[in-house]
């Protein structure tokens, strides 16, 4: 890969570390969930866990104010 890379200038590589959950917009993602979907709530089956995340996760979808923070968030992008 490192071969690779070198022959191509148009490439830029940017090597991070193998667990950087900073880095990870789907962290992010997580984090609003368990603040709004899934908070103070106890499930009796994951099922209905299963359920409720799929159900905010719907909801998210069109939050992309929300979803763009999450991205913005890792320091990867720039502000829009």
């Amino acid at each position: 890969m490192r071969r690779y890379t070198a022959d191509r200038d148009r490439l830029t590589v940017y090597r991070l570390p193998p667990y950087a959950p900073d880095l990870n917009p789907v962290d992010g993602i997580w984090s609003v969930l368990r603040r709004s979907t899934t908070a103070d709530r106890a499930f009796r089956t994951p099922a209905g866990l299963i359920t409720a995340i799929r159900h905010g996760l719907r909801q998210l979808q069109y939050r992309h104010d929300v979803l763009d923070g999450c991205l913005t968030g890792t320091g990867l992008l720039d502000s829009p």
